[in-house]
């Protein structure tokens, strides 16, 4: 059991939601195309997806503990004590799991991943070539973050984030579902995108000095901390810009992620007063109740509106 534990820890469950969220998104966009859901379809597409996602934060962990990113807690390369330890997988630094370990476990959700989309491809609508494009373009992708080329390291992971966490997640999820390609679930996907890239965003930024002291490029060394502020506030506000359009063109019943503005002024706050220690957690807590009420109201608006389907 405490090895379990162990291995529940290691591939951070509570960041699934960056990944879940969308992947419910592109499920309730497509119920407004058919009007039913596929429970099989649901349930293969969250296995393949959680498991590409849970398999990524394992490499992320194991690389940057190999490049020497994650530190034990208070000491640095020179030697000088750490003010604070933001260490987010202490998995391989306190020894609780051996770095192989981490491979192997990773290698095995990869591959628990693929049986679970081999299966979703007989029960899809969609044709088996364009979600195998997906899939196997988003899987190595989740590699590549820190492992290989290591996009993380040189300023790329925001457009990957992006891109993983948004788009990608919301199209398949469509797809498995209505066996159909449609440019306007990437739009959807837009606020919910935005706002978890601010989750990586206030991370980056409370971490820039530990990067840059260990060779890191990020968006938010380029920056510096005054524009990564003007940067978080527009990944925080934007999507209500978005949601404004589509409450105003397609649905008024779209308006509960309004509901979360006060905790994203609060925030911004936050991050111009440099409260960074805890600020990429209260941000994923945010991302987590906007997703919630963002995909909320696309459900109500789906039941009320029985005529309505949701094209930009």
């Amino acid at each position: 059991m405490n090895r379990f534990k162990t291995y529940l820890l290691a591939v951070r469950p509570w960041s699934f939601t960056a990944s879940m969220m969308p992947l419910l998104l592109g499920s309730a966009l497509a119920y407004s195309y058919l009007r039913t859901i596929s429970i099989h379809i649901l349930f293969l597409t969250s296995v393949s997806t959680l498991c590409v996602h849970a398999a990524g934060n394992l490499f992320n962990t194991y690389y940057d503990y190999i490049h020497g990113v994650d530190i034990p807690p208070n000491i640095n390369k020179t030697g000088k004590t750490n003010e604070i330890d933001n260490i987010d997988d202490r998995t391989l630094i306190d020894g609780l799991l051996k770095p192989n370990e981490i491979v192997r476990l990773g290698l095995i959700l990869y591959a628990i991943g693929t049986i679970a989309f081999v299966l979703l491809t007989y029960y899809s609508p969609a044709k088996e070539p364009y979600l195998a494009l997906i899939y196997f373009g988003a899987l190595p992708l989740s590699f590549l973050y820190t492992g290989g080329i290591g996009f993380k390291y040189i300023a790329l992971g925001d457009i990957l984030i992006l891109l993983t966490f948004g788009p990608i997640t919301v199209i398949s999820s469509y797809m498995a579902q209505t066996g159909q390609y449609s440019i306007y679930p990437i739009l959807y996907a837009l606020p919910l995108t935005l706002s978890t890239e601010a989750i990586l965003h206030s991370n980056n930024t409370r971490d820039m000095e530990h990067d840059r002291s260990v060779g890191i490029l990020t968006l938010s060394i380029i920056l510096g901390k005054r524009y990564s502020y003007y940067v978080y506030c527009l990944l925080m506000y934007s999507p209500y810009v978005i949601i404004s359009y589509i409450i105003i063109n397609i649905s008024w019943f779209c308006f509960l992620p309004f509901f979360t503005i006060k905790h994203a002024y609060h925030l911004c706050e936050e991050f111009k007063h440099e409260q960074f220690i805890k600020l990429p957690n209260r941000t994923a807590k945010f991302n987590f109740l906007f997703g919630f009420l963002y995909i909320l109201s696309i459900i109500i608006s789906n039941t009320v509106q029985k005529d309505q389907k949701f094209v930009f």
